[in-house]
Order: structure tokens, then sequence, then C-alpha cells
């Protein structure tokens, strides 16, 4: 199951989208990345929802101290995102009362609605989110520093946990994959393939809002 969810993830990499790569060579502006910052907290702001829903349904006892554990880290990483986006000048009310976009909407619903269905699924779901992880937080910190400018610790804090934290995250979510039945693999696969679309369209949001808006002419 674990080699089949990896293929997925290899399948559909965030590092494939068209915005990550752009970010990768240097081709976003910092208006660019500002609004990437106000959409991708939508994401942010409901992995510790996610976490909540796994630790909820948990079955398996003896991982009771390690998911409340990483529910207890993802909490912590909301302020370091701020920071990231107050580098870019958005501001913290902003960022806070912004809802985010019709496709990045439906992207956190469809997340949560996973999250809710099953502990097998949540756990597959969050194993595909935070899988690719430490690569993606590498290629954005190299990004920032080498085209954007921006190389203080507090604004590069968020990937700088996430380039480390997230092995160990999801070796727990592959543990709990490993152990789980025969007769929950096919929902627990589908459940990460759901994942990594949900991820990949809040991308495509950004990309769409910002990146491609058509310009203004008189």
């Amino acid at each position: 199951m674990i080699d089949q969810i990896n293929l997925e993830i290899e399948k559909q990499s965030l590092l494939k989208h068209d915005f990550y790569r752009l970010w990768q060579e240097g081709k976003l502006t910092l208006d660019h990345l500002a609004g990437y910052s106000r959409e991708y907290f939508q994401l942010v702001k409901i992995v510790p929802t996610l976490v909540e829903n796994v630790l909820k349904n948990n079955k398996m006892k003896k991982y009771d101290n390690l998911i409340q554990n990483t529910l207890k880290d993802e909490c912590e990483h909301i302020e370091p995102w701020v920071n990231f986006s107050s580098s870019l000048n958005v501001d913290r009310n902003e960022l806070m009362n912004y809802n985010g976009d019709d496709l990045t909407k439906q992207s956190i619903n469809d997340l949560i609605a996973i999250s809710e269905s099953s502990f097998e699924e949540a756990v597959s779901a969050l194993y595909a989110f935070e899988k690719e992880l430490p690569k993606i937080s590498e290629t954005k910190l190299d990004g920032l520093s080498k085209f954007y400018g921006i190389t203080d610790e507090d604004s590069r804090e968020y990937f700088n946990i996430h380039k480390e934290i997230d092995i160990y995250h999801s070796k727990i979510w592959e543990n709990i994959i490993n152990e789980s039945s025969n007769d929950k693999k096919e929902k627990m696969l589908n459940a990460a393939i759901l994942s990594l679309k949900s991820q990949n369209k809040i991308l495509d949001s950004v990309k769409s809002k910002y990146v491609d808006k058509p310009s203004v002419t008189c």
C-alpha cells in the first residue's frame, strides 16, 4: 500500500506543478508569493483539524501519544506561516480574515471530508500531504534566497521546520498504514489520491488567481 501511495505521490508531485516550477526558476514576483501565502494559509490553518479527526477516530491506542504530539506540532506551525506572509507585506489581520478562492475552498472542504470519513482514510490523506513536504520545503527555501531575497530566519522558519519534522510525521502515518487491514486498502489509496488532487487544486487556484490573471489595459 505504501508503494502504491508513493507512486501516486510521484505522479501528482506538487514539485511538477507549474506554480512550483515557476518558483524554482525564479519567474514569480513577490506579489505572486504574497497571493500564494494567503491562499495556502487556508490549508496550513486546517491541518490541526485534520490531525484532530485522526485522533478522534483512532482505534490504535498505541499511537495516541504520537498523534497528540503531532497535533501540538501542527498548532505551532501557524505562527511561522504568518511570519512568512508578513515578509511579503501581507497584513496579519488580512491573512486571518481571508477565506480563500472558490477552488481553494473546495479543496479544503474535500480534505476535511476525507479526514472525517474514517481513521484510515484520514491517515492516508495526511501521509500524502506530508511525505513530500521535506523535499518541497528545501526547494522553496532555495528559491526564496536565490531569487526573492527572503533570507531572514523568521520568514523562513516554516519551511525550515517542515524540511525536518515531516520526515518524522510521515513515518508515523506510514507505520499506521502498514498495520491497517487489507479490507481498508482501497479506500486508503483513494483517500491519498484525493488528498493529492486537492493539494494540486490549491496551486491551480494560486496560479489562476495571482499569476495568470489578465492585465488591465486602458
